[in-house]
């Protein structure tokens, strides 16, 4: 702070001497804290929630864990810190025990329950939405909640979740919202203010190091932006736009490279890049582009490695390692050869040794010990984890990874290089967004070791340095709702609120904030007014009959008592009708039991207080009636759907309730909720095996990457299977078109590409054999398993005795070899 003004020195010990927790907090860091981070911590410390918006890398998660912090310095106090991926849940976890020890805190993932009565708990953001659904007892005591990456809340499939987790956690937990650098964050940060309370937005744009951008043209790292310009203009290198135009590539850096040489040597430069480059149509010379291990070496020289190739495809990725090996380099020490064996040996002595060879466990460690690596969803879970530490411990230098790398995983490096600005959608080849190009280029530069991370594109025919400086420069990555009311949330929530005050709950998402903002503020008002008029309810109690009944009929009497006196100009028939109705509400009131009741006129200043805020609330509601309702009415259909099928019961006052069904789908979570429930109440997989029932499990959940993917009926298993799987199929058509009769989306058919090889797997076959038959990455098949491992768990507790029995059995056999292997 030696180049601060005193002014600013001034507010700062002033801020520092109100904030005494984050003072002690900050000075106990390795580094100095930056200013976004103090403000969220100060924000903690003064009792409010917070959302931090930062760039990937900067340091946001310290916020979270002076949350952490806080929660430990009260005997009581509880903390859950949530992640989107159980890789993240484990990676913060381990952190965590290193600063609280083991006793202090534990993990659940779904597939790891390590110590969950600590008073610190890690866990992935779907075991905090069961939690609250099913009022666990965890919950008491909680005083914090982080959801880190909460910019998940987009995701098609997942993001719901994130959203129902942060309506219904109790307004006393604080929460510590992280998210990557988003451009309408004050919009979300609004939203968290009106359902959450108090939350302040901390929003930072400055990466920690700063990032520079090259473009890779032949063996040259030329800057994208012009330096002379100066940073605010942020035009476009010059040089680079002279390569891209139609005179070709030669440029007045050619000239001056070759002032340089000799008569001979520019000859032969020209020589050879004639050579290689070779022609193109019209004579102009074809632009060189550098192999891989000439990129490699490139960065070595220059000092840039570590490095983090991302290339779009995994076959890609596997490619490049290999490519790297058959060049025969090399960039560890014979020390640091040693220290990646160790780190092998330690993290792999689980998996079997008939598994390795399968899993090409020798090549892979041989790569590592050349400081090469790839990283992708195949890859096995224990691998990646090996790949993810020796980064870290800077032994391995060279990482080729898909852009799942970017979603939160510590990895920083001090290069990123992008080989390619469009990767495959599933159905066709797109450009990259800005916000997927700030995602990925966010790993370059490591806090603490980098002046300055690099990101290096490189350059291609087709590359148009005007869009790259575009895609460099926006910061354009909204962070958009994707909540949606399931079947499972529609009957947790008519369980615990009923219907009416469920659609309130559903108004409050930040779906309808978005689609009409001022609707969440209104659901808002009615749900706090609500707990209002409970409390002036109780207070208007009467030990001698209904005084909210009594009470009415005053109101009512009072009413039209007023409007007698007020309106003189009526008939007299009219005038007449009304002092019947009087003199009537006169004699109901003067035989009511509470007439007589000494505290009468106490409990009638109460009733007074009830019935004023019941028509405000009444007001509210019908200008909540008027606006878009949009996920209201979703919501409405999906309950029409439930009742159709008896999950729940609607009387003829449109009271709703569910029934025996609906309790047990409330413990059935997944994409798959209705089919799995109703399956369940028909009694379809009754006479599936412990294997059958994996395999079907599997094919509830398995998304085929590509159409037509497995190996269709005749590789399925038969007998008991294929009449439970065909019947579970024409249970899957009956409800998809009722979901459409009810002007709902349906759902995909049940897909069974994985189901034959699971069925081998749980029936314990060798997994060459499995891999080969599932035709698939090991990686991808070990996610696979662990999801149907998730939903037989999810069986063996909801479904009858010898369903249950058959699906826990089912579980131990698939929870086996690769797929039993955890990282803590």
């Amino acid at each position: 702070m030696s180049g601060s003004s005193p002014a600013d020195r001034y507010l700062a010990a002033q801020s520092a001497r109100a904030h005494p927790l984050t003072s002690a907090f900050a000075d106990a860091q390795r580094f100095s804290l930056d200013p976004f981070q103090i403000a969220g911590c100060q924000a903690l410390e003064d009792g409010r929630s917070v959302l931090v918006a930062a760039p990937t890398g900067a340091g946001k998660t310290i916020v979270g864990e002076f949350a952490m912090h806080l929660a430990m310095r009260e005997p009581d106090a509880k903390a859950f810190y949530t992640t989107p991926m159980k890789a993240l849940s484990n990676q913060k976890f381990r952190e965590l025990v290193e600063v609280y020890g083991p006793d202090e805190v534990g993990l659940l993932t779904g597939d790891t329950n390590i110590n969950g009565n600590a008073r610190i708990v890690v866990m992935t953001t779907e075991v905090l939405r069961n939690m609250l659904y099913a009022d666990s007892p965890a919950l008491r005591g909680l005083q914090y909640v982080v959801m880190d990456e909460v910019h998940y809340l987009a995701d098609r499939f997942r993001g719901a979740v994130w959203e129902e987790v942060i309506i219904h956690l109790h307004h006393s937990v604080r929460m510590v919202a992280l998210s990557a650098t988003v451009s309408n964050a004050e919009e979300f940060g609004d939203w968290l203010d009106t359902v959450r309370g108090d939350t302040a937005v901390v929003v930072s744009e400055i990466r920690p190091v700063p990032l520079e951008q090259h473009v890779l043209v032949r063996g040259d790292l030329l800057p994208l932006f012009d330096d002379r310009a100066g940073v605010a203009t942020a035009r476009v290198n010059q040089e680079l736009m002279r390569l891209r135009s139609p005179h070709g590539p030669r440029s007045d850096r050619d000239h001056r490279s070759q002032g340089h040489r000799s008569g001979g040597e520019r000859e032969a430069h020209r020589s050879r890049r004639r050579d290689r480059n070779g022609p193109r149509p019209g004579g102009m010379p074809r632009m060189e582009r550098l192999d891989r291990p000439d990129v490699v070496g490139l960065l070595s020289r220059a000092n840039l490695l570590p490095a983090i190739f991302f290339i779009f495809s995994r076959a890609g990725c596997d490619g490049a390692v290999q490519q790297l090996r058959r060049s025969g380099i090399r960039l560890t020490t014979p020390e640091e050869r040693d220290e990646i064996r160790a780190v092998v040996e330690r993290r792999t002595r689980s998996l079997a040794e008939e598994d390795l060879a399968v899993l090409g466990f020798w090549e892979w460690r041989e790569n590592l010990e050349r400081g090469v690596a790839a990283h992708h969803a195949g890859l096995l879970p224990a691998f990646k984890e090996v790949v993810e530490e020796l980064f870290q411990r800077k032994l391995v230098k060279v990482v080729f990874a898909t852009e799942t790398l970017a979603l939160g995983i510590n990895m920083p490096a001090r290069t990123v290089v992008l080989e390619k600005l469009e990767k495959f959608n599933g159905e066709a080849r797109v450009a990259i967004t800005s916000g997927e190009y700030t995602q990925l280029t966010g790993r370059a530069g490591r806090r603490g070791i980098d002046v300055e991370g690099h990101a290096v594109i490189q350059w291609t025919e087709a590359l148009d340095p005007q869009a790259v400086a575009a895609l460099a420069s926006r910061r354009t990555y909204p962070l958009n709702s994707s909540f949606r009311p399931t079947y499972n949330m529609a009957v947790n929530l008519i369980d615990r609120f009923g219907r009416e005050r469920a659609r309130e709950v559903l108004e409050s998402s930040f779906a309808q904030f978005q689609a009409d903002r001022s609707v969440v503020g209104l659901a808002r008002q009615v749900r706090d007014k609500e707990q209002t008029l409970e409390g002036y309810a109780r207070s208007m109690t009467c030990d001698r009959g209904d005084f909210a009944e009594y009470s009415g009929i005053r109101r009512e009497l009072s009413d039209l008592e007023k409007i007698n006196r007020n309106d003189r100009t009526v008939p007299a028939r009219v005038r007449q009708r009304r002092q019947d109705e009087m003199a009537q509400l006169r004699r109901r009131m003067q035989r009511h039991p509470c007439h007589g009741c000494p505290d009468r006129e106490h409990h009638a200043r109460w009733a007074e207080r009830y019935w004023r805020l019941r028509r405000d609330v009444d007001k509210l509601r019908q200008q909540i009636d008027t606006r878009t309702g949009t996920v209201a009415r979703v919501f409405d259909r999906v309950v029409d759907v439930l009742a159709a099928l008896e999950y729940v019961r609607i009387d003829d006052d449109g009271t709703t309730a569910i029934t025996p069904a609906g309790a047990t789908m409330r413990r059935i979570y997944g994409e798959r909720d209705l089919l799995v429930a109703e399956a369940l109440r028909r009694g379809l997989w009754t006479d599936l095996d412990p294997a059958g029932m994996a395999a079907l499990a599997c094919s509830l959940v398995y998304e085929p990457r590509r159409e037509g993917d497995g190996p269709g009926e005749y590789g399925l298993p038969r007998g008991a299977f294929r009449t439970a799987l065909s019947a579970t199929q024409e249970l899957w058509a009956v409800l998809d078109d009722l979901e459409r009769d009810h002007q709902l989306p349906g759902s995909e058919p049940v897909a069974t590409g994985l189901a034959g090889a699971m069925h081998s797997w749980a029936r314990g076959a060798m997994l060459d054999r499995v891999l080969v038959e599932a035709d698939m990455a090991a990686g991808d098949f070990v996610r696979w398993a662990k999801q149907t491992i998730d939903l037989l768990d999810q069986l063996s507790l909801v479904a009858d005795g010898p369903v249950a029995r058959t699906a826990r059995a089912a579980l131990e056999a698939v929870r086996r070899g690769i797929v039993s292997y955890s990282g803590v």
